[in-house]
């Protein structure tokens, strides 16, 4: 099975953009959201980069709607 990016439904606290990151990736989601939050007081970019991520990553297969 071929790991793919999509929302995580399970580790949500916005859109489910960093639980996904950090599921893809092996690790916790609170670094990759302690991350997020550096890179966007550093510059804004976290802020435009979350938004994109949002729209263009897809919801899970299995999410119950």
């Amino acid at each position: 099975m071929t790991k793919r990016l999509c929302k995580s439904s399970a580790d949500n606290k916005i859109d489910g953009v960093c639980g996904d990151i950090a599921e893809y990736f092996n690790i916790d989601s609170t670094i990759v959201r302690l991350a997020w939050g550096v890179f966007t007081f550093l510059g804004g970019a976290g802020i435009l980069a979350y938004i994109i991520a949002m729209f263009v990553l897809p919801d899970p297969p299995n999410a119950i709607e």
